[in-house]
């Protein structure tokens, strides 16, 4: 790749993105930083020059697009999405949540990458050369749920479907789409892992965590494949964490 490579990551501000973020700014990309807090984001950005923060609602589609038009007017393309915004959102069991939490959570967790999935593919389909990838932050709920978690569950399944019908669609274009499903990362969204989380049994056991930075090292390792391969699914969790197996 000779041009200078070009990379946007949403939920930039904080946990996993953050630390995607500046591993990239730090192996030389370039990076718009998107998410809903400009501060957060400013922090990510740490001063670099090689960083762009576009506070976005990934939510609303006339914010994606402008995420994606000044991506362009600055640097003239993208190379790599990493689609990471999300929401754990409200705990409930499909008779107990709200409609509105569980449209609240399909809003950012599947719409979200949908639109920021859309906008990506356009501009990679026009830009020269052509092609770029899409790494979908999916989780290890795209495989077996916790307890109670319905609508971020049903969202991480279908964030698998999303990537496939991408991958599918994008093979005439260069557009390579990926997903890597994390368990467990520690980050203050999931400080509460370490501490108790609930079990199937219901009962509240804390649970093994690792260091986020190894997230951010999975994915340098999936962006640095050319477009001519691809890590279709990468699943990385904490080793003794109840995932396989009966807990």
């Amino acid at each position: 790749m000779t041009h200078e490579r070009v990379a946007v990551v949403t939920g930039a501000g904080s946990g996993i993105g953050r630390s995607v973020a500046r591993a990239m700014l730090a192996d030389g990309y370039r990076v718009a930083l998107a998410g809903r807090r400009v501060d957060p984001l400013t922090e990510t950005a740490g001063g670099s020059e090689r960083a762009l923060v576009v506070p976005t609602d990934v939510t609303d589609d006339a914010q994606v697009a402008a995420l994606f038009g000044e991506v362009r007017r600055n640097w003239g393309r993208v190379d790599v999405l990493f689609n990471n915004a999300g929401t754990f959102g409200a705990p409930g069991s499909v008779d107990t949540l709200a409609v509105e939490e569980w449209r609240r959570t399909v809003d950012v967790n599947l719409t979200g990458m949908f639109l920021c999935a859309h906008h990506a593919v356009r501009l990679m389909k026009e830009q020269d050369p052509r092609g770029g990838r899409i790494i979908n932050n999916g989780s290890i709920s795209a495989h077996s749920p916790r307890p109670e978690t319905v609508a971020y569950t049903a969202t991480k399944h279908a964030i698998t479907g999303l990537t496939k019908s991408i991958s599918l669609d994008g093979r005439a274009f260069d557009v390579a789409c990926g997903q890597i499903d994390i368990g467990n990362a520690a980050t203050e969204l999931t400080a509460g892992i370490a501490t108790g989380a609930r079990q199937a049994d219901g009962s509240v056991r804390p649970e093994p965590t690792f260091d986020v930075e190894h997230v951010a090292e999975a994915v340098l390792g999936m962006a640095a494949l050319p477009l001519s391969a691809n890590v279709q699914f990468l699943t990385l969790t904490a080793t003794a964490m109840p995932f396989l197996g009966r807990g």
